[in-house]
């Protein structure tokens, strides 16, 4: 039997070049591809520096409709939308909060590690979370 693998999820922005800002510059994500594709459209994808084992990559939209403007930093009702992971919370928070990202709680310990939730530039709420390691 074929397999299925989640390739990209869609964010949507105000602004292709604030999208990458964010990604690139804030979370550290690597530019994977950015692609004119004529009438002011890009095809733009960020991902993770693991993304050889299967890291997750988002496709940066521009919002293009009203609709679309509408949803910008709600794509998921209010809910924790995006999951970052990361090897070293503390760390990886002091860099997003010097870049200007804020955290809406103080670090938390649950079961599967370290998390709080912070939102990106456009309102959308994002879990970074230092993932618990388990012993084998």
């Amino acid at each position: 039997m074929t397999s299925v693998r989640l390739a990209l999820t869609t964010l949507v922005v105000p602004d292709y070049d604030a999208g990458i800002a964010f990604c690139v510059d804030a979370l550290g994500f690597d530019l994977i591809e950015d692609s004119d594709m004529g009438a002011g459209k890009r095809w733009v994808v960020v991902g993770g520096k693991d993304g050889a084992r299967g890291g997750g990559r988002l496709l940066i939209a521009k919002a293009a409709n009203d609709a679309q403007i509408a949803a910008i930093g709600n794509q998921t009702g209010g809910r924790v939308g995006f999951f970052a992971h990361t090897d070293d919370f503390a760390a990886t928070q002091a860099r997003l909060v010097d870049a200007g990202v804020q955290f809406q709680e103080q670090p938390r310990h649950e079961a599967y590690g370290t998390v709080a939730v912070f939102s990106d530039p456009f309102g959308n709420r994002w879990d970074l979370i230092e993932p618990k390691v388990l012993s084998q």
